[in-house]
């Protein structure tokens, strides 16, 4: 089991390169997105727009499963993280023929309002599956509902981490090993590598990485 947040080197490259290619990821550093926290951020990702491309949806999902199988090898079931999640966490869950839940950002209002959807087993070791981690703020979120619920969280697998400091010592503190199948850092050396961005370019992005909150756009 990892001790900390790892990135699998054997995906790390090649899930960047198929996000770039179906522009589940842009980068832009003349013209900044806004985050909802309301960072302006060079880069956009939208690992859903993986789901349309069925050879992208099935390479994504057997690296998944192979970073579960490598790192968590006790699982006992699957629970993805709504929304984005729950698509990926199914899938995998299906190739290694184990139970699937997905837990809700909150409890529904109605019927028998639950937070997690699915078989809860108390005791049941799971691994968590989450599609974006920027802060880890809502994914330990859905970690800790699991946990309430009566599950053993082995961990969490991710298909793209920022990276950011503050996620990394989010999952230490919760006591939650992060496996991604990509980062930032790998996406923007293959961007850099493959002529997608300048010197420039490359420059900036990698200041955002260092200070979101302060980054200012290529004017």
């Amino acid at each position: 089991m990892p001790s900390t947040t790892l990135v699998q080197e054997q995906t790390a490259a090649s899930v960047a390169s198929m996000l770039l290619e179906i522009q589940a990821i842009k980068l832009n550093t003349e013209k900044p997105f806004t985050w909802a926290s309301g960072w302006k951020s060079p880069i956009y990702c939208d690992n859903r727009l993986s789901l349309s491309f069925p050879a992208i949806r099935t390479a994504i999902r057997d690296g998944l499963v192979q970073a579960i199988r490598a790192n968590f090898p006790g699982a006992e079931s699957v629970a993805g993280v709504a929304t984005a999640g729950v698509p990926q966490g199914a899938l995998v869950a299906d190739v290694l023929q184990l139970p699937f839940v997905y837990v809700r950002p909150k409890p529904k209002d109605h019927g028998m309002e639950n937070l997690i959807e699915g078989k809860v087993v108390k005791g049941q070791r799971v691994v968590v599956i989450e599609d974006l981690i920027s802060t880890g703020g809502s994914s330990l979120k859905a970690v800790q509902a699991l946990r309430d619920a009566g599950f053993e969280v082995l961990g969490m697998v991710s298909i793209f981490t920022y990276g950011f400091e503050v996620a990394v010592r989010n999952f230490q503190d919760a006591n939650v090993p992060l496996v991604s199948l990509s980062d930032y850092s790998s996406l923007i050396t293959y961007a850099s590598s493959h002529d997608l961005i300048s010197a420039d370019q490359l420059i900036s992005l990698k200041a955002w990485r260092v200070d979101p909150a302060n980054w200012r756009a290529i004017s």
